[in-house]
């Protein structure tokens, strides 16, 4: 029923995400045919080639996606490109090998026999070969094709949309309708697309090599006829979305500028919330580039000109970016910044905002009052008994664990990688017995959790600061005062307030941002 309920409520964003997900499916599949077909025929007359394409073709076939993904972003940066590079790659294996075989398997004879007539190589490979190959090419096509679908929903990690969006927004919020909203949707596609390549697979095969069909020829002419019919259908479908796609690029607008933000709830309704504020204040339009990873995404993304503007943590870009120790001095931080981005990458640094989202450890208060834990240094005592699950960035950034046990004096029993919300589920499931977490984080109120103090002060400031383009202030020197003024009105009560909202209450960060900023006078409705 929640399922339900969410998809009726979401109904045109989850119409527009699919539409995305059509989109980018379309180019990756389309462009590992035009790769993979000619190389297929290629390594089939170069014998000497057969062993090193398809070799290297399984090895790349070996490397997890999310690795291959991130490592093409310092060279395609991110969004649409990099996604529709990752799922190619890995849609081109079946395709060559298919048409390898196809190539191979038509019998010598027959070869010999279009010679025989005269025909030329060329003719010999565009009339006899590739259309007897068809039907394996098109096997080959068809299980790269239904593999591109599920592959492109990790398009949502670096910006590039589709329905992958809705299932790590659902996984970071604990959200099962959003994730199903997500996974259902991918699944129809890939069965509709299975179903469509598989038309096509028996539209090439000739009506004579066809089996188990027990009407007569006639008949299967007509099916056929109806089968090439939805297969045009579906072609103008895609051919207008893509066109639709193509004709609203070339349309922009003048004064527009894009805002990045990293890939957890509170950077997603921060993104929102300045690009409400941008739009509403000016006459800028904003596109939203959510979801792009963590810091070192964002400011490559930034650096490249991929986006204009992102929010940043002041402690996080000064030991992970400025490669700085540790401190806790607010004002030597921002100000090291500040310098820094001006003189090495030509940004803006305005003003923070009010909030500090900090790093904490977090124990269910069932664990708290049978372990008498306040505080940090309380673990001192019984760490080694303790598990904790933390982000895989807290698990082995200078700040994070190695430095905390080494300040504070203790050792955890286990340390697990968990990205996200599952955590926290793992917490509540008494999987692990600590989590790192946000000062502002919402799922510190849904999960009803102890913060254990910092007592020694060991985590520095991390501020939100906005972080823009030079030239981007230059061009639109209206944004300082709208930017700042709105980093004035944020404030740890207000961010954790509308992480909850979207964490627990299920609000979208557009609509958490949208409604605080009409509640504060900040906009209008």
């Amino acid at each position: 029923m929640e399922f339900i309920q969410y998809m009726i409520q979401n109904k045109e964003q989850i119409l527009s995400l699919v539409t995305e997900h059509i989109e980018l499916t379309a180019i990756a599949v389309g462009c590992s045919i035009l790769v993979g077909v000619p190389l297929g025929i290629l390594i089939s007359y170069v014998k000497n080639l057969n062993k090193p394409v398809l070799g290297v073709a399984n090895v790349v076939q070996a490397i997890p996606s999310m690795a291959l993904l991130g490592l093409s972003i310092p060279l395609l940066g991110i969004g649409t490109l990099p996604a529709v590079v990752m799922v190619i790659i890995y849609s081109l294996l079946p395709i060559i090998k298919n048409t390898f075989t196809g190539i191979n398997s038509i019998s010598p004879e027959m070869v010999e026999a279009a010679k025989g007539i005269g025909l030329t190589k060329a003719q010999v490979l565009f009339k006899v070969k590739i259309p007897l190959a068809l039907p394996i090419i098109m096997a080959g096509v068809r299980i790269s094709a239904v593999t591109a679908v599920g592959l492109m929903t990790m398009a949502a990690f670096i910006g590039a949309g589709g329905l992958g969006y809705l299932v790590f927004s659902g996984i970071r919020t604990v959200n099962n309708a959003q994730i199903l909203a997500g996974a259902i949707p991918s699944c129809i596609l890939a069965l509709l697309v299975d179903y469509l390549t598989g038309l096509i697979e028996k539209l090439v095969t000739p009506i004579s090599l066809q089996q188990g069909y027990e009407g007569s020829k006639e008949q299967l002419k007509r099916k056929r006829r109806r089968q090439k019919g939805v297969l045009v259908l579906v072609g103008i479908l895609v051919a207008a979305i893509m066109g639709n796609s193509i004709i609203g690029s070339f349309k922009g607008d003048d004064k527009r500028i894009a805002i990045g933000s990293k890939d957890f709830t509170e950077q997603l309704v921060l993104c929102n919330l300045y690009a409400d504020v941008i739009e509403d204040k000016t006459d800028i339009k904003v596109d939203r580039r959510e979801n792009l990873g963590g810091s070192e995404v964002c400011y490559e993304a930034q650096d490249k000109g991929e986006i204009d503007m992102y929010v940043e943590y002041t402690g996080t870009a000064y030991m992970n970016i400025l490669k700085e120790e540790s401190t806790n001095d607010m004002d030597k931080v921002y100000n090291t910044l500040k310098k820094y981005f001006k003189e090495k990458n030509n940004f803006e640094v305005l003003d923070q905002t009010k909030f500090n989202n900090t790093y904490t450890l977090a124990v269910t208060k069932e664990t708290a009052k049978k372990y008498n834990l306040n505080k940090i240094s309380d673990l001192r005592g019984v760490g080694s008994q303790l598990s904790i699950g933390s982000t895989l960035e807290f698990l082995n950034r200078a700040d994070g664990i190695p430095g905390l046990c080494e300040t504070y004096g203790f050792k955890f029993k286990n340390e697990t990688g968990i990205d996200g919300s599952p955590r926290y589920t793992a917490l509540e499931n008494k999987k692990v017995d600590v989590v790192d977490a946000f000062a502002t984080d919402g799922l510190l109120k849904k999960f009803k959790l102890k913060v254990l103090e910092d007592d020694k002060k060991y985590f520095p400031p991390y501020y939100a600061v906005p972080v823009i383009r030079e030239d981007t202030l230059k061009k639109y020197p209206e944004l300082e005062k709208v930017i700042n003024e709105l980093s004035s009105a944020l404030t740890n009560e207000a961010m954790m307030e509308m992480n909850y909202e979207v964490d627990e209450l299920g609000k979208e960060p557009r609509e958490a941002a949208h409604d605080y900023l009409v509640e504060q006078g900040i906009i209008e409705k």
